[in-house]
């Protein structure tokens, strides 16, 4: 290991990308090639960050497999901070498997919260929960103890468990004040934010107010029956019907349960679920139709009756009726239905949006744009490939925490 490459490795190590450049920038050999596409990544330059350590991989060959399984790790953590989350798994799984093998447990584990990431960002919890319980990070670097934190840190928010989420990020936050790297005490920071900020709204028949994350902890582990127009669901403790998928019926429910315990009426049913000003026994028809498909939907939690005007909502039990929303600003309120299926933490395409919504595409477009200014939400992918999401809990940016990344080690 010559000087040059270690000196630019530590540089990286502790966050100092233009360091790392001063030392190599003008060197084209493997390890050189390496080290500037992660100080590339670093410095957010994320199309020139993998074209280097693509060429970087190549040029370790067969011959240096260590040093070829960071660049795919590196390769993995660009691709999963521009929000490319298309990558190939295998190749990350086979990296961290010869990581682990030659005995680079600190790589190893970085891959593994790669993909533990990867899967919060797409909403799977469970799956990031197993992905994250495979690492000891005990005997790991505080800068690496710190990302194990913060990633469950991340999982407790989506979870709404408060108390924990607090624990956890607290132990991110003294580990990464411990490493010094402004990036991972940036990304702390973020997630602290996240965790004391407005996390929804509480709608009842009262009015409608703010709730912290550990409010909506409380009442989710309440016996409400609550229409949580967050993640698009009914629930009533332990029992929950997903209505995700089925984005009328959710508004059918929501609107039944702002109205609780009096009723709605036809018309206003069908002006505001079906977004209609003009009404024909056709509508009269369709609404029957889905009111009963609501009915079936929801028959384990509440009843669905008719009324003489319209429709009430009816709890089984007898308990209160609350719905959840998103905390949304007065400027995006109108894209509210967008938001609604976008929380659902997957990729979903303009034109699968406007399906889902009953809207022209070109509209579902503008509310995008619109979402997308403000920080809402972001696109993935270009052309017909482009896909769009919310922005995960906690954000996390790019910390390319990978020490070392040299051949033969």
């Amino acid at each position: 290991m010559d000087v040059l490459i270690a000196g630019a490795a530590r540089a990286l190590a502790s966050g100092d990308p233009l360091a790392a450049l001063n030392q190599v920038a003008l060197r084209d050999d493997a390890p050189a090639l390496a080290l500037r596409g992660i100080a590339m990544a670093q410095l957010g330059d994320f199309a020139r960050a993998n074209a280097l350590l693509r060429e970087a991989a190549r040029a370790f060959g067969a011959a240096h497999p260590v040093a070829r399984a960071r660049c795919v790790v590196a390769e993995a953590e660009v691709a999963l901070a521009s929000r490319d989350l298309a990558w190939p798994e295998k190749s990350l799984a086979a990296a961290r498997a010869t990581l682990a093998a030659q005995g680079d447990s600190v790589n190893a584990a970085h891959a593994a919260y790669l993909q533990a990431r990867r899967l919060l960002l797409l909403g799977r919890l469970d799956e990031a929960s197993l992905a994250l319980a495979d690492v000891d990070a005990l005997d790991l670097p505080v800068a690496s103890r710190a990302v194990h934190e913060l990633i469950a840190g991340g999982i407790a928010l989506r979870r709404a468990r408060a108390q924990e989420a607090a624990e956890t990020l607290a132990r991110a936050e003294h580990a990464a004040r411990q490493s010094g790297i402004p990036a991972l005490m940036a990304e702390v920071d973020h997630a602290m934010q996240a965790l004391h900020a407005v996390a929804a709204r509480q709608v009842t028949p009262d009015g409608a107010r703010d709730l912290t994350l550990a409010e909506v902890e409380a009442l989710l582990a309440s016996p409400a029956l609550i229409v949580d127009a967050c993640r698009n669901v009914v629930r009533q403790g332990a029992q929950t019907v997903s209505l995700a998928s089925r984005p009328l019926l959710f508004s059918l429910a929501r609107l039944l349960a702002e109205a609780w315990p009096k009723d709605v009426t036809r018309e206003f049913l069908i002006a505001r679920a079906f977004r209609t000003g003009f009404q024909d026994d056709s509508h009269r028809v369709r609404l029957r139709v889905e009111i009963g498909r609501l009915r079936a939907a929801l028959q384990p939690l509440a009843a669905v009756t008719a009324t003489p005007d319209g429709f009430a909502l009816r709890p089984h039990a007898d308990v209160a009726m609350v719905v959840l929303a998103r905390p949304l600003d007065v400027a995006d309120r109108d894209h509210a239905a967008v938001l609604a299926c976008l929380v659902d933490g997957q990729a979903w395409s303009s034109s699968a949006l406007a399906l889902a919504l009953g809207a022209s595409q070109r509209t579902v477009q503008r509310a995008l744009d619109a979402l997308a200014a403000s920080g809402k939400a972001h696109a993935l992918g270009h052309g017909r490939a482009r896909r769009w999401m919310t922005p995960a809990v906690p954000a996390f940016t790019t910390s390319l925490l990978l020490p070392t990344l040299m051949p033969g080690q």
